[in-house]
């Protein structure tokens, strides 16, 4: 997917920032409230998506919700 000879950026994340960032980015491409009329903009997203949802395991937990609340609680102390 990437495209040949592009270097890689690596952004550092929080796990909080990284869990309010995926649950933004899939609630919004899901409601299809981001506006991103440009295909590049919308692959990048999906891109942005697909790798948080790959690094992080607690989406997949049953207390999910809960781990978000605190996750967001911790950004806006």
């Amino acid at each position: 997917m990437t495209e040949e000879g592009e270097e890689k950026t690596v952004i550092e994340l929080t796990r909080s920032e990284a869990l309010v960032l995926l649950d933004f980015l899939a609630r919004t491409s899901d409601e299809g409230a981001l506006p991103a009329p440009d295909e590049a903009e919308r692959r990048t997203l999906w891109k942005l998506e697909c790798v948080l949802e790959k690094a992080l395991v607690e989406p997949f937990l049953p207390y999910y919700l809960e781990l978000l609340e605190q996750a967001k609680g911790r950004l806006k102390e």
